[in-house]
């Protein structure tokens, strides 16, 4: 496991103390492009300490100097995790815990498109151990640094597709019969799930949880594994899609705004609440898939033996 890879030009960089979120820190999962490397560049530009990550450490490094030059904030940091691995966001778990003494927001932005089935290193379905797994795993390897930070967010992208979405716990990672776009499509509506459900058992903790819609972006999403209609299809609605900056406003908004503090457990469109796939808010499905989660990465529910910092072994919630 290569794990605590990151890198930063100054532990104690200077703080604009005039900038509207001065003093605030944001960790942003998938930060070397599109929506996210844009939503760091916005929430940097408001004062925020950011990190990012990215699977590659030298391409993540890139990226936040990218994003310095753009913002003109010197407070970006770079971290490397490929998020398909379970031991690989332990690590980056304990790699921000180490760096961070506080974390006010955490942007899980990361996701990817595959029209085939693959396999993780752990053996769970490629899209749903990305898409999914990685943000449950990592939110509650930071929960404790994130409560203690209060008042804190968590805000995950989803996708419009979750409207069509369903959780096939019978088949959950297409191992009988895999559509790339059913996968995609349950993996953002269990974003949304897990989102709801956070909020709920986080109630009253001061760290509140919403998920979102960016829109139709024009990014390179899916160019690992694309089908070949999307291909076709991508080329014909280019014009019509947002740009990465348009794509990242509902992030920056619900990271940053204080038009939604205290609001949680809802999902956004154009920075405006809207109503999810119905299932999202079945509360019983929701339990059952945060079971079968907790189950996939090996962590205990409701052990009040979990200790902030035990990033690198076996998980126990306290929320």
């Amino acid at each position: 496991m290569r794990e605590g890879r990151w890198s930063s030009p100054s532990l104690a960089p200077t703080v604009d103390k005039t900038l509207p979120m001065a003093g605030k820190v944001v960790l942003i999962t998938g930060g070397t492009g599109g929506i996210g490397k844009a939503t760091a560049i916005g929430l940097a530009t408001i004062g925020f300490r950011v990190g990012i990550t990215g699977r590659d450490l030298a391409r993540a490094e890139q990226a936040a100097a990218d994003i310095r030059a753009a913002s003109g904030s010197r407070a970006v940091d770079a971290f490397a995790a490929d998020m398909t691995s379970q031991a690989e966001v332990r690590g980056l778990a304990a790699a921000v815990l180490d760096a961070y003494p506080r974390l006010h927001v955490l942007i899980n932005n990361v996701g990817g498109f595959w029209a085939h089935r693959h396999l993780t290193a752990d053996g769970v379905e490629h899209t749903f151990a990305l898409n999914y797994l990685a943000p449950f795993l990592l939110t509650n390897l930071l929960l404790d640094r994130l409560k203690a930070s209060a008042p804190a967010r968590v805000v995950s992208v989803s996708s419009g597709v979750q409207a069509t979405g369903r959780i096939e716990f019978e088949d959950l990672q297409g191992a009988r019969h895999y559509s790339g776009q059913r996968a995609y499509n349950q993996s953002k509506l269990a974003v949304v799930m897990f989102t709801n459900e956070l909020a709920r058992r986080l109630e009253g903790r001061g760290v509140t949880a919403n998920s979102l819609h960016p829109g139709m972006v024009r990014t390179n999403f899916g160019a690992e594994d694309q089908a070949g209609w999307f291909k076709v299809m991508g080329h014909a609605v280019l014009p019509l899609l947002k740009t990465p900056e348009e794509g990242a406003q509902t992030s920056i908004f619900l990271a940053s705004s204080p038009d939604v503090e205290g609001e949680t457990g809802k999902f956004f469109a154009d920075r405006e609440p809207k109503t999810a796939n119905k299932i999202a808010y079945d509360t019983d499905m929701a339990a059952r898939l945060w079971q079968v989660s907790a189950d996939l990465v090996g962590m205990d529910i409701g052990d009040p033996a979990m200790e902030e910092g035990h990033a690198r072994g076996k998980i126990v919630t306290t929320i």
